[in-house]
């Protein structure tokens, strides 16, 4: 089985009956959204989890090593240059933090993926693969879209995708692609977008927070 990042946990005020899984970008760790939780104001009994990615090569990078859910062959964003193998390993890391959450009487349903661009993918590849709670797919892309499993009434999470129109980085194309992917295979996702490059901005913050809120988290 695969073994579980190393990660922060922002533990619940209360038992927990919800976490969130929330998953960084490239470059970054966890601690990367660890200040916008609080501005949240979730339920106390929302526990969440912020995993570090492990550190790696990014060809885009000139093969610098640094944190990441996979490498970057090429900014055309090439489904042929996909790191699939290393996003479905990352993914399976996610999966491995999940479990221990359902051991500790979280149910599935109860847990939310959420990612932000590269963490996005995984948040995105993974939720969309088990039951959850919900996707929050933030300055994101989908991956393997071809091979993204169709909705069906046992498992349609909500999704609520964001992005920047100015984004410089995962170009706004990209993300209204994938929220047409995701209709065609029969999911409902919301879009929000707004005027910002490649970040989050406060009313972004206070869209997920009443999307949250409206879902227990």
């Amino acid at each position: 089985m695969t073994q579980a990042p190393d990660r922060i946990t922002l533990p619940a005020a209360k038992t927990a009956t919800h976490s969130i899984i929330w998953l960084h970008g490239l470059g970054a760790d966890g601690n990367d959204f660890a200040p916008v939780i609080p501005l949240l104001e979730l339920r106390p009994t929302t526990r969440v989890i912020l995993p570090h990615a492990p550190v790696r090569p990014i060809t885009v990078n000139n093969s610098m090593n640094m944190r990441g859910w996979y490498d970057i062959k090429s900014f055309d964003f090439n489904p042929a240059d996909e790191d699939l193998a290393a996003i479905k390993d990352s993914a399976a890391a996610i999966a491995a933090i999940a479990a221990e959450e359902q051991a500790q009487g979280i149910p599935a349903d109860h847990i939310l993926y959420a990612g932000f661009s590269q963490g996005g993918v995984i948040a995105l590849y993974h939720g969309l693969r088990h039951p959850c709670g919900g996707i929050l797919a933030l300055s994101t892309y989908l991956a393997d879209a071809a091979n993204t499993p169709a909705a069906d009434c046992d498992h349609c999470p909500p999704i609520l995708q964001m992005h920047g129109t100015q984004d410089p980085v995962v170009p706004y194309r990209l993300g209204r692609l994938a929220h047409e992917q995701l209709k065609h295979k029969g999911y409902a996702p919301q879009w929000h977008d707004y005027p910002m490059q490649h970040q989050v901005c406060p009313p972004q913050i206070a869209d997920i927070a009443e999307w949250l809120h409206e879902r227990g988290y």
